[in-house]
């Protein structure tokens, strides 16, 4: 699926310089750049939306005592 996207004039230029000296094209490096951070960005942009779930009362929280009673490992 094509995407545009602006990119600063100095990671532009990083980017024809790097793809000039491998061989391989800018959208190559995007994509891997992409796929290095797509789990960072996952797991942090989703932990604050559950963060803020919390904060507003919206989300349910359990201790790990409960937790532990339902699963039975205090027995």
């Amino acid at each position: 699926m094509p995407i545009s996207i602006r990119l600063s004039e100095d990671i532009d230029k990083r980017l024809d310089f790097l793809a000039r000296q491998t061989g391989r094209t800018k959208a190559f490096y995007i994509r891997e750049a992409l796929m290095k951070k797509i789990d960072d960005l996952e797991d942090y942009y989703l932990a604050a939306d559950v963060l803020e779930r919390i904060r507003k009362g919206e989300e349910a929280t359990h201790s790990s005592a409960e937790m532990r009673k339902d699963l039975g490992l205090d027995d």
